[in-house]
């Protein structure tokens, strides 16, 4: 890898409309892009939307999300490449005009939640993202296509994140 090329993580979400061809409409979208290749996708996570229920009606929830991670190698900047994935995201439907209403139903989401061992905190971009350490929906898939990333800025790997989140240590599971 040259020195303007970098690997980063995204993860991608649906819960409206087809799922799954949205998904595959991210991976396409990434692959498309100038100066990046998709090197690996993860498997894909079924999960229920992260609101509870008294925040916000069933409806706006929308149904189960389909979650999934790929890796890049890209020589996009990170906030260019943000600027990518929300063209993505409006490509599959996606409005963000409502930032309010951001943790609601949605065609496509495309969240950057590693760009190297980089640490970012800009208005709109914080990476690592702010709730990786947190979500098995985004470091399960992540295990299991680059698990030995490291995590600024404790440089814990994502399989370590991983298998803490499942009650493991030291390879053992509760």
């Amino acid at each position: 890898m040259s020195a303007n090329r970098h690997y980063a993580a995204i993860a991608l979400g649906s819960n409206l409309g087809d799922r799954t061809a949205n998904l595959g409409l991210g991976v396409v979208g990434l692959a498309s892009l100038r100066s990046t290749r998709v090197l690996a996708r993860g498997p894909v996570i079924r999960t229920p939307p992260m609101l509870p229920a008294d925040e916000a009606s069933v409806a706006e929830l929308g149904g189960t999300y389909f979650n999934t991670a790929v890796v890049v190698e890209t020589a996009l900047p990170p906030v260019d490449l943000l600027s990518a994935c929300h063209a993505i995201e409006r490509s599959a439907g996606r409005d963000r005009s409502s930032e309010s209403r951001r943790w609601l139903a949605r065609t496509l989401d495309l969240d950057i939640v590693l760009y190297g061992e980089t640490s970012i905190d800009l208005p709109g971009l914080k990476i690592p993202h702010e709730g990786l350490r947190d979500r098995p929906f985004v470091l399960e898939p992540l295990a299991e296509i680059w698990p030995e990333a490291r995590v600024p800025p404790d440089g814990v790997s994502i399989r370590v994140l991983w298998q803490a989140l499942q009650g493991c240590t030291e390879n053992v599971c509760t």
